[in-house]
């Protein structure tokens, strides 16, 4: 007798369950909307230099250090090349490119790589993997002065937000 019972409320929790999670889904974007401005649109400027990204990886270092976190951190200049690179001891091995992955893909899409992280896993935009050379993985900030992109950071190897905490602190040497 009570197995039927029971049966019919595991049936109804999980229906009230199903339904509150499809309740909670954020409405699909509408692609085909056409926005008014072009967005992430800052215009490419002077590519940083190798003192400034040293500087910067010195920032994002030491906070990594303190927080006791490993990292690899590395920045690219605005036409996405290597500029300053720094693996800390006992950062894993697999994030020394990933590191770079992100940085480069912050530079050429002129956005931090939380927006195709939250793209994806958010918003359902799957087409976002099909976009050459993405990494949908937080830990890519782009630099910006005087409203240009000179550059961006990224980090890798810890959690994504780990990775991108520490890439703000290095960040905020250039972003004011």
């Amino acid at each position: 007798m009570r197995r039927p019972v029971f049966t019919t409320l595991l049936i109804g929790a999980a229906a009230l369950i199903g339904s509150e999670l499809h309740a909670q889904q954020p409405a699909p974007p509408n692609l085909d909307a056409i926005p008014e401005k072009m967005p992430f649109s800052n215009p490419y400027g002077t590519p940083i230099t190798a003192q400034r990204a040293n500087s910067l990886i010195q920032a994002a270092a030491a906070e990594a250090t303190k927080k006791g976190w490993p990292m690899n951190i590395a920045v690219v200049d605005s036409g996405a090349n290597l500029v300053a690179f720094l693996r800390m001891d006992g950062a894993q091995l697999a994030s020394i490119s990933i590191s770079q992955h992100k940085a480069r893909v912050a530079v050429k899409y002129r956005r931090p790589s939380k927006a195709f992280e939250d793209g994806i896993q958010k918003a359902g935009l799957n087409y976002l993997l099909t976009l050459d050379d993405v990494i949908a993985s937080r830990g890519g900030i782009p630099l910006i002065e005087d409203g240009k992109i000179i550059g961006a950071v990224g980090c890798s190897g810890g959690t994504g937000s780990q990775d991108e905490a520490i890439c703000t602190v290095g960040a905020a040497v250039v972003n004011k």
